[in-house]
């Protein structure tokens, strides 16, 4: 019996995590970590329904935290088989998983020294060790490509746009064949490829983040520029908390453009985030998984100061100059971007920008839903600034685009599974797809099982 269960990733847009079981063989889609809502957060520290030494393999279609950011934890209880992925998202998530495991041991160790945590003591989920151990265990894949994986299935990577490395992933098992849309990105992107169509399938799992929602269609570039220049106009600093894989580069071109048009004039733009500033590098790697030529890429990069050490991102925060300040993550749920929120966010001058999804019980969301304080480092810090969100600079699909890939396959499937969404977003794509396309749909409950 060929079976499907989601472990996480199903009724909120983190802790992504399918299982695809047939017989002894057990094969997991993508290994995330929960975020956001405390009662979400616990789920890291419960064990998973399956043994990770009962899993063959798992399939990573992206390294975006909510996607890989369980794997050390999964090597740490057992798992011994290989990761699955392309070379960049390898290269993406030993930036991730390295920075994830660094911060976790320093809010344990602060919470230890601060007495904050119910815990004796706080502990992290893993540590850096773990997370090196986990990257031996990557197994990197071309795209397009058959391999095969074990109990005889066969994988398929293909472009999915959304962040360098994406792919969906098409897995032949049983007879049946199953695509995995892990995240899509849009269409037309400015950075990105545009996700590659699938010719077939007999069961497809989406992701639905903005399942239920139309992006703005508006220039994205002007947008910028107008909460820029009011910011300014004002004697304020905008800080732009950026998803150091994805939303930092395509925010950096997008600021490039925005000088090239005059839009900027001298206000200096600051990248103060290690990793994101290695994200950047690794562009220069993989040249081909994006659209930017080489000297434009240049251009643009030699636009942003690159701030790495503390003492200089503490500098930056205490500098009341004019300036654009791109800093993870872009939840606001840690990194040095949170000490910038505090540090801005009680001026009225400032400006708090969001440009990415935000996911429920994150500080992004509370900001944007019109919370006038958040509580940071053990204090409630006041949020006077103006809170600005321009959601078409998004990398995730919108609903239109979801249907647009949908729209790419020859024929229905036998059941569309929606995944990877707040529970309206899911719904309301379900809805949608059931209207336009006549397709079977079904939203999965967490550790609800279906055969195949």
């Amino acid at each position: 019996m060929l079976s499907l269960t989601s472990l996480g990733g199903s009724g909120t847009v983190t802790g992504s995590k399918h299982l695809l079981t047939s017989g002894d063989t057990r094969i997991l889609i993508d290994c995330g970590l929960f975020q956001g809502l405390k009662n979400l957060r616990e789920l890291n520290w419960r064990r998973l329904e399956v043994s990770p030494r009962d899993i063959d393999a798992v399939v990573l279609t992206h390294a975006h935290l909510d996607h890989c950011g369980y794997l050390p934890r999964l090597i740490l209880d057992g798992f011994r088989g290989k990761i699955f992925c392309t070379q960049p998202t390898r290269d993406v998530a030993e930036l991730i998983l390295l920075d994830s495991a660094w911060l976790q041991e320093k809010d344990a160790d602060f919470a230890n020294r601060k007495g904050f945590s119910k815990h004796k003591p706080a502990l992290p989920l893993y540590t850096v060790p773990d997370a090196e151990r986990a990257l031996k265990h990557f197994h990197p894949v071309a795209l397009h490509s058959e391999v095969e994986l074990p109990g005889g299935a066969r994988l398929t990577l293909r472009r999915a746009g959304h962040i360098l490395g994406a792919t969906t992933a098409q897995i032949d098992i049983d007879g049946q064949r199953i695509v995995f849309s892990g995240d899509l990105g849009r269409y037309g992107d400015t950075v990105m490829h545009d996700p590659e169509a699938v010719p077939s399938a007999d069961y497809i799992v989406i992701e639905s983040t903005y399942g239920n929602r139309r992006h703005d269609r508006s220039d994205a570039v002007k947008a910028l520029g107008e909460v820029i220049s009011r910011t300014v106009q004002r004697g304020g600093t905008v800080v732009v908390p950026a998803f150091a894989v994805g939303r930092a580069q395509s925010l950096i071109h997008d600021l490039w453009l925005l000088r090239q048009q005059g839009g900027l004039n001298n206000v200096p733009v600051y990248l103060d985030s290690p990793m994101a500033s290695s994200a950047t590098e690794l562009l220069y790697r993989h040249k081909s998984e994006h659209k930017l030529a080489e000297h434009e890429f240049e251009q643009a990069c030699a636009a942003v100061t690159y701030v790495r050490e503390v003492e200089e991102s503490k500098a930056l925060s205490a500098n009341r100059y004019p300036k654009v300040i791109l800093s993870a993550s872009g939840m606001a749920t840690g990194g040095r971007v949170l000490h910038h929120i505090a540090a801005f966010a009680p001026d009225h001058r400032n400006t708090l920008l969001f440009s990415g999804f935000q996911a429920a019980g994150t500080r992004g969301r509370k900001l944007i839903e019109g919370a006038r304080e958040v509580k940071m480092f053990g204090q409630w810090i006041p949020v006077n600034a103006e809170v600005a969100e321009l959601p078409m600079l998004s990398a995730h699909a919108d609903s239109d685009e979801l249907v647009q890939w949908l729209s790419g396959f020859a024929q229905a499937p036998k059941r569309l599974f929606i995944v990877h969404g707040e529970p309206d977003a899911s719904e309301g794509l379900r809805e949608r797809v059931q209207r336009e396309l006549n397709w079977l749909a079904t939203v999965p409950l967490q550790g609800q099982e279906f055969e195949l």
